[in-house]
């Protein structure tokens, strides 16, 4: 009986290999890309496997990181306003989507590959903690080697996912993944994690930027906080007079200056525009103003979970008990609500902390 139910999906891996799908893909693919463009054949893994049939190696990597329960969890993760009133506000989930979506316009005018951008901007925020920055904040207190969210996405796709196994991504996509992030302090070229490896990282380091700076901008506006006139008058005149001039400047600057070239850049007058709203946006919406009012009871909140996880293993899930046995129960419980939603924190730290009412049966 086993022979049997085997052999009709031998038959099918033996036809589907035959088409020499891939193979196909992989050379049409080496005559699209420009001469710098990322070759799915380079694809490197911490576990050699044997390639998939159909897809290529990025291809599939970004279909690994979309099937991920990290990813899933990020529709409900805050983006900057914390638990929004309001079906229109970005979550951490439609920041990713709009991140792909930028990566793979630029990647594609470029003629670099669309698979490495679309894996890496999928994939590098799921390990972005509850409540945003604040969360990453609290984060960074609480471990003594300090919390980045970047880093945190390269180990949960390296460690946490698929019960500990990992999804074993390339290490392509896992480089672009972790220095695709800038500091508060310096500007969206600065590589504070290193510069990344490919064109296809800087690609997605520049699109998260653009993505974040207009639909943060969008959301504050739309919430009151600030208006069009308050956005300064330099900033206006070199990257546009509305949101939606502000996005085509830096984008279609983006591709301007780097075609032809193994470098991503923008070109400076753009880049000092750019960073200029940046730092506009860090003061009066980031850190200060109407968003941040409930930040210190959403800090609260966290702080209070991580100290009880960490007292008391026991109480998390079965996958993050198995990473106190080798990292200790400070890490797993740092793991565990880092990777909460917005909404299971809040549900987690009432079922814990807030007594229930008591009735007769």
């Amino acid at each position: 009986m086993a022979t049997q139910a085997k052999a009709p999906r031998l038959s099918r891996d033996r036809q589907i290999a035959s088409l020499r799908i891939r193979e196909q893909l992989e050379a049409d693919e080496d005559g699209r890309l420009a001469k710098h463009g990322t070759r799915s054949t380079s694809a490197r893994r911490e576990r050699p496997e044997a390639p998939d049939p159909v897809r290529l190696a990025f291809a599939l990597d970004r279909d690994r990181v979309l099937h991920s329960k990290a990813f899933r969890r990020l529709k409900h993760k805050t983006q900057v306003f914390l638990a929004p009133v309001g079906d229109h506000y970005r979550t951490r989930l439609t920041h990713t989507l709009e991140v792909s979506q930028i990566g793979r316009s630029i990647a594609r005018a470029l003629r670099l590959n669309e698979d490495l951008v679309e894996a890496m901007a999928l994939g590098h925020d799921i390990g972005h903690t509850p409540f945003g920055h604040i969360g990453e904040e609290v984060l960074a207190e609480f471990l003594p080697e300090g919390f980045r969210h970047n880093e945190q996405s390269v180990r949960t796709a390296e460690k946490l996912e698929k019960n500990g196994r990992g999804l074993n991504l390339a290490d392509q996509t896992l480089d672009g993944i972790l220095k695709h992030s800038a500091p508060t302090e310096g500007g969206v070229e600065t590589a504070a994690w290193g510069e990344p490896d490919t064109p296809e990282g800087w690609t997605v380091r520049y699109a998260d930027k653009i993505a974040y700076l207009h639909h943060d901008i969008d959301d504050a506006m739309r919430a009151g906080i600030v208006d069009e006139d308050d956005i300064p008058a330099d900033v206006r005149a070199a990257l546009g007079r509305d949101r939606a001039e502000r996005l085509d400047t830096m984008i279609y600057d983006v591709v301007v200056t780097s075609y032809g070239k193994p470098a991503v850049a923008m070109s400076d007058d753009v880049l000092d525009a750019t960073n200029a709203l940046r730092r506009f946006m860090f003061d009066r919406v980031y850190l200060a103003g109407p968003a941040k009012t409930e930040d210190e009871k959403a800090k609260d909140l966290l702080r209070a979970l991580l100290e009880h996880f960490e007292r008391r293993p026991q109480d998390m899930p079965a996958e993050y008990k198995r990473i106190v046995e080798f990292d200790g129960a400070k890490r797993a419980a740092a793991d565990y609500v880092s990777g909460m939603t917005d909404r299971y924190a809040f549900d987690t730290y009432t079922s814990i902390f807030i007594p229930r009412s008591w009735q007769l049966a």
